[in-house]
């Protein structure tokens, strides 16, 4: 065999190997994203007014706009990049309550937000601006809308232990021999123990098939300042801005701008249907763009492109996993639901009180993280606003009065 065959051979049998490793990482990336939060996804758009048919149909609305999203723009960039739902901001609105105006004004609040995404991709100004918005209030807005729910599982517990346990000790055994698969899998045992249920087990086919429910869109004060602004920060700050962040690490330069031009008009055709918003994937991002999705670099978008694939396929199939987790035993689902944010509860906490060794940081930031924390906990609602939106007030205000007081003399 001649050297130059030789030569084809091997680049032949490293494109098949590299083709291969990213189909597996795009397939592994589609179901971690969607089994470690779908539960999420639904309490929020519950507690935000949705009726089960609605979060079911929100559910697979995001679903599928974050697939079509993600091959859309792994395809026409070349990059690994993966658009995932707004987890910080599903979370947010599990933690916000009903608004004004209901649902219908909701769902007006999320198309606001995708238009603040999308304004985002128009005008730099703007992006300067979320970038202003001090990362560790932000974090600590975040951890404090969080606390509420990775509480469930502690209290679920004490009501349901036989139930519940199960599900936490696979999820803390996993989280010591397979961190990767220790959500997919407690959410996975979750469901399989909602069929203990007779609700669930009453369920037709009826419920378990793919539905889009239409709510036209409507706008409130409330809904403005309680859904739409903080769930644009958070998605932003949370999401998007670490997303970017990810993929830079792995040598990838994201065009934001495009990028938000996309996720922004996914989130606004998807928001009647009850979809919340989609972002730039950011703890996901990592398993579509490292080594796990080929040796070479230039090829890492396939796994993109299959997880966009899988993404639209699991949409597909959304709507009986929501129907069994709506039915399932009171706390089952959000004790499973409290256990995947763990983790991201843990990271915000940490980015919101953590300052490099010797570094003093910017004057007051501890204490504004904390007032920003004690205040978004508190769940204090005045004008009908949400305790989220008034901690970050509360926090940036702190900052702003302690950072005008002079350092002591020595």
């Amino acid at each position: 065999m001649s050297d130059e065959t030789t030569t084809r051979t091997h680049d032949e049998d490293a494109t098949a190997r590299d083709t291969a490793h990213a189909v597996s990482a795009g397939v592994v990336t589609a179901l971690v994203g969607f089994t470690s939060a779908f539960a999420v996804v639904l309490a929020g758009l519950r507690s935000v007014g949705a009726d089960p048919q609605q979060a079911a149909s929100g559910l697979l609305a995001v679903t599928v706009a974050m697939g079509l999203a993600t091959a859309l723009l792994a395809w026409r960039t070349r990059m690994p990049i993966t658009v995932a739902w707004s987890t910080p901001g599903a979370a947010l609105l599990a933690g916000t309550g009903a608004v004004t105006g209901g649902w219908p004004a909701a769902v007006g609040g999320f198309v606001v937000c995708g238009l603040l995404l999308a304004a985002v991709g128009f005008s730099a100004r703007l992006e300067r601006w979320v970038r202003l918005i001090p990362v560790p209030l932000a974090n600590a807005m975040l951890a404090g809308v969080l606390l509420q729910l990775c509480l469930q599982p502690v209290t679920a517990l004490v009501d349901e232990p036989l139930l519940v346990a199960p599900v936490v000790v696979t999820w803390l055994v996993l989280l010591r021999v397979a961190r990767r698969w220790a959500v997919p899998a407690a959410m996975g045992l979750a469901v399989v123990l909602a069929w203990t249920s007779a609700d669930v087990r009453a369920l037709t086919a009826a419920d378990l098939a793919p539905q889009l429910v239409w709510t036209t869109p409507t706008l409130t004060w409330s809904a403005l300042v309680s859904v739409a602004l903080p769930l644009f920060v958070v998605t932003m700050a949370s999401q998007n801005i670490p997303g970017t962040a990810v993929l830079a690490g792995f040598g990838y330069q994201v065009p934001l701008r495009r990028s938000m031009l996309v996720t922004g008009a996914g989130t606004v055709l998807a928001a009647p249907f009850g979809g919340h918003a989609i972002n730039l994937a950011a703890i996901s991002a990592a398993l579509a763009a490292g080594p796990e999705a080929g040796h070479d670099p230039r090829r890492r978008w396939r796994a993109a492109m299959t997880a966009g694939v899988g993404y639209v396929l699991l949409g597909i199939g959304s709507a009986a996993v929501a129907a069994v987790a709506l039915a399932a035993p009171d706390g089952l689902i959000a004790a499973g639901a409290g256990l995947a944010l763990v983790g991201t509860m843990a990271a915000a906490l940490g980015s919101a009180f953590r300052l490099p060794p010797g570094d003093p940081g910017t004057p007051g930031m501890r204490e504004a993280a904390a007032v920003t924390l004690l205040v978004t906990v508190s769940g204090i609602a005045p004008l009908r606003i949400s305790g989220a939106f008034w901690g970050l007030v509360a926090g940036i205000v702190t900052l702003l009065v302690l950072r005008g007081r002079r350092a002591p003399r020595a």
